[in-house]
């Protein structure tokens, strides 16, 4: 019997995904048996948005055995615990997408229903944000060990932010060491197999061929494999997401240094600020119906003032996804896979769950249609989850002050949105379905920040009298209030824990 076992894997493209994917797979498949290449030109520049992310990157650090400490001090990362929306619900409004819990749940009722059953009945009642311990924190710009035993994890979650750039070269030094070969070129042509339809081999303008079992379509884009070669179609979802451009530039660093993105809207569509150890990156998003692109490039630059670090830099997008993610003996990830905006930053995240279910469905030479069916089902639930929660931000809005916002207060929600939304319109009710990626605290977060006020609290709060409710909430915020209040600023853990490389040390 022939050995139908992958023998060989290769990577088209760099940047992030691509050397995510490489880091991984060499790490998971040290058998002896499989060879992975990766093929990707300097010539080519890589689309730097992937700066911020959500907390299951902790995990992917955690499976390649990298410590926090020094992935952070080599990418000038810093740590991240939500998400801040101003101007989003009206002009002048702001919230916070917090990565820890709200309160504490009673009895195993959920504690948004306590606090609604209030806010209900107390107009004037303090935002939910209070009640939220990474919330408090982030506004102070705090952020280090959380010492007080009494709080469960899911109160002090986090994630980071880091250079995109930096990242990139940083995995391929990993995985470079565990034997990933990098191979420079561009690729001029794909190769078929005349009878199966398989990748042969991707030929290179140096007239180079590179052979594989496994191809993982790293290309950006372009999709030169999935899209270009293999003609899986792309589904277009700008009817959801009329956001099709960005202009990007750089900063001086902020102090204080806050861990939390912000993402603030403007006429035409937001414009984000992620804090580094070393600079700020700022990009406007914008849809291009509603505005030019040098009305963009200059509101950007007139919004950073003399901050600003360098030339604004252009790029174009739609959103939506591949029809599949996996064809035949090719995988995409990242942009090549598909492209939801960065809003909520997951585009490091639909990386990282492309790879992990890669691994868990990982095939032989024969590519079983059951596991690809299977890849391409979990793949296309996770897009349409994300671009679910991202409509939301959009749909669900009070301004009416430009074209734009009219425009978006008008779009149809997806079936999945429009579930959710009359769930929690009529009595606060909010589950996690599946492998939900967003948890319950993330849509209530959100739902409640963009002005859905469900029209009555579950009847099951009525356990609890008026005044025993308002002191167990009142404890809690003091609690949480005291708690923040005794965390280190920000800058302070970075300092101490992972101050920035020496530029020296990303040569090593």
């Amino acid at each position: 019997m022939s050995d139908r076992r992958i023998g060989r894997v290769v990577i088209v493209g760099g940047g992030t995904a691509g050397w995510m994917a490489a880091a991984a797979l060499a790490r998971f498949l040290d058998n002896g048996h499989t060879q992975i290449e990766l093929v990707e030109s300097e010539a080519i520049g890589t689309v730097g948005v992937g700066e911020a992310t959500i907390p299951p990157i902790r995990s992917f650090l955690d499976m390649l055995r990298i410590p926090e400490h020094d992935f952070l001090a080599r990418t000038n990362g810093s740590y991240k615990i939500g998400i801040e929306f101003v101007d989003w619900t009206r002009r002048g409004h702001r919230y916070m997408h917090p990565f820890g819990a709200f309160g504490a749940d009673i009895e195993g009722v959920p504690f948004h229903q306590f606090w609604l059953r209030q806010a209900l009945g107390q107009p004037g009642m303090a935002s939910i944000d209070e009640w939220s311990l990474t919330t408090v924190a982030a506004r102070q710009a705090r952020f280090g060990p959380l010492r007080d035993a009494g709080f469960p994890a899911e109160h002090w979650a986090w994630a980071y932010h880091f250079d995109a750039t930096l990242v990139a070269a940083y995995l391929r030094r990993y995985a470079e060491q565990l034997g990933v070969r990098r191979t420079e070129g561009t690729v001029r042509t794909v190769r078929l197999h005349g009878e199966t339809g398989l990748i042969e081999a991707v030929e290179l303008a140096s007239g180079a061929a590179i052979e594989g079992d496994l191809f993982i379509d790293c290309s950006g884009f372009r999709s030169l494999l999935l899209g270009d070669a293999l003609g899986v179609p792309f589904e277009d979802w700008s009817h959801w997401l009329p956001c099709d451009r960005a202009v990007t530039a750089a900063s001086k660093r902020l102090d204080p240094l806050p861990p939390f993105t912000r993402a603030t809207a403007h006429g035409a569509g937001w414009q984000w600020r992620i804090p580094l150890q070393h600079r700020t990156g700022n990009g406007r998003v914008y849809a291009s119906a509603f505005l030019d692109d040098d009305k963009a490039a200059a509101q950007l630059m007139d919004s950073l003032g003399d901050d600003a670090l360098g030339d604004p830099r252009q790029l174009s997008f739609t959103s939506g996804r591949r029809a599949r993610a996996w064809e035949r003996n090719c995988v995409a990830l990242g942009l090549a896979a598909g492209f939801l905006e960065p809003l909520e930053s997951t585009a490091i995240h639909l990386v990282q769950t492309g790879i992990a279910k890669l691994l868990a469905l990982f095939p032989d030479r024969d590519f079983p249609p059951a596991e690809i069916a299977e890849y391409n089902r979990l793949m296309a639930d996770g897009y349409e989850q994300v671009r679910d929660f991202l409509v939301l931000h959009y749909r669900a809005t009070e301004r009416d002050d430009t074209d734009f916002w009219r425009h978006c207060r008008s779009l149809e929600a997806p079936e999945g949105l429009a579930r959710k939304l009359a769930l929690f319109e009529s009595g606060g009710a909010c589950f996690r379905y599946d492998d939900d990626l967003f948890s319950v605290t993330s849509w209530v977060a959100v739902m409640l920040g963009q002005g859905i006020t469900p029209r009555r609290a579950d009847e099951i709060t009525r356990s609890m009298t008026d005044a025993q409710l308002a002191d167990v909430l009142e404890r809690m915020r003091t609690r949480i209030a005291e708690t923040a209040a005794r965390l280190p600023a920000h800058a302070d853990t970075l300092r101490d824990r992972c101050p920035a490389a020496p530029p020296e040390a990303f040569r090593g």
